[in-house]
């Protein structure tokens, strides 16, 4: 089964059984966060949910493992920058 999600206001598509990272990396994105120093650019690094690098907000949840969250019709994926919190803390 396929359906599609959305990053950054883009639709993507993405299949049943999917991680968001693999549906990210499916559409040639390798890269959806940055560091709270220096905004480095990140995705995933160890691919089991180690080493914390493809964190990503998805539907307004930041710090989400992209590539240990199942990817879902609708989700709203959105580019993390630091830790996701700024629109927390408003």
């Amino acid at each position: 089964m396929s359906y599609t999600l959305t990053f950054d206001g883009r639709e993507l598509p993405a299949r049943e059984g999917q991680s968001v990272a693999a549906a990210l990396w499916s559409a040639g994105i390798v890269s959806w966060r940055t560091t709270r120093h220096g905004s480095a650019p990140r995705g995933v690094f160890c691919g089991i949910g180690q080493c914390y690098d493809c964190l990503v907000t998805v539907n307004g949840r930041p710090n989400q493992r992209a590539c240990l969250l199942p990817a879902r019709p609708g989700d709203a994926v959105t580019t993390q920058e630091g830790t996701g919190r700024a629109a927390l803390d408003r």
